[in-house]
């Protein structure tokens, strides 16, 4: 078993004792850690997606922060301030919780665009710039935001930058109904509704995670995978129902994806199966529809599946 293989298996077995029938969630989040992305999880409120945020950071051994997306919510309520200090008579800052190793940003479309955009930079560049200072974040920083794609009042649709900035948009539908059974006989005591002690000792260490790194970097793509990438990327900003196609920033999303899937199924090349598995993943987030599109009711989904149609695969 592959350094890869080994983090996966341990997270999933950490992690889906917790939170119940998100499998492949959880191996979207180790494609997301391992390729230093984040991720847009959406899907309707109370399915564990805050549960899922803070037990991950705690399997990986690291610091967790929330924030709660409000539109009073400031840019500086995420980054932190300067505040004069009386006895040393300097300006000393106080950091905000992006100072963390995963940063869960709940119902991030309820923040208003000025605080979305704060979150650009970090994202980006792993860094935050307060008062002309830059401060490095993490090295492992990992943002994971929520959004109700069902209820529209009071928010602020996130534009295509702050979009193309997460690697991954998962979506959260309700569970199976075995799953959901598990769930009310897991949760449905009193006592369970006590704040979690944290866990301990972590899943994974730092090492584990380098280690995983290294095995994707190992894993061959043909020029020909790197061409289908980019085939799908033209395909999306040709079609006529997409505005707005894949970004080179998509595509490279896309191609990093699929060598973590290849290596987590023991492979030392990749696929255009592998590509296929993540696109619904990297792709459906950063299209942005036509107004005939929207008016024929088609979906994101739906048309990332027409793409990989249109694309012929590479042999």
């Amino acid at each position: 078993m592959s350094a890869l293989e080994e983090l996966e298996a341990r997270l999933q077995e950490r992690l889906g004792g917790i939170v119940i029938g998100m499998r492949e969630l959880i191996r979207a989040l180790v494609i997301a850690i391992v390729s230093r992305g984040h991720v847009l999880v959406q899907g309707p409120p109370g399915l564990g997606k805050t549960l899922l945020g803070k037990s991950l950071a705690a399997a990986l051994g690291g610091s967790f922060t929330r924030v709660q997306g409000t539109a009073d919510l400031m840019p500086a309520d995420i980054t932190g301030v300067h505040v004069f200090d009386e006895a040393s008579r300097k300006f000393v800052l106080h950091p905000g919780p992006i100072f963390t190793d995963v940063l869960l940003v709940d119902e991030i479309n309820r923040a208003g665009p000025k605080t979305q955009s704060a979150l650009l930079e970090a994202m980006a560049e792993r860094q935050v710039s307060i008062d002309r200072d830059t401060y490095p974040l993490a090295p492992g920083f990992l943002v994971i935001a929520t959004q109700n794609p069902h209820e529209f009042e009071g928010t602020y649709p996130l534009p295509e930058s702050q979009l193309d900035r997460f690697m991954m948009r998962i979506d959260v539908s309700y569970p199976k109904a075995e799953d959901e059974a598990a769930v009310l006989s897991l949760y449905g005591t009193i006592a369970s509704t006590a704040q979690a002690a944290p866990l301990a000792p972590a899943a994974v260490s730092t090492g584990q995670i380098a280690a995983a790194r290294e095995c994707i970097d190992r894993v061959h793509v043909a020029p020909e995978l790197i061409g289908y990438v980019l085939a799908i990327a033209k395909a999306s900003r040709e079609h006529a129902q997409i505005a707005l196609g894949l970004s080179t920033r998509g595509a490279l999303a896309v191609l990093r994806g699929a060598r973590v899937a290849a290596a987590l199924r023991g492979s030392q090349f990749v696929t255009p199966d592998d590509v296929k598995l993540v696109v619904p993943w990297t792709v459906p987030h950063r299209l942005t529809l036509s107004a005939d599109a929207a008016l024929e009711g088609r979906s994101d989904h739906a048309l990332a599946r027409e793409l990989l149609e249109r694309v012929t695969v590479p042999r």
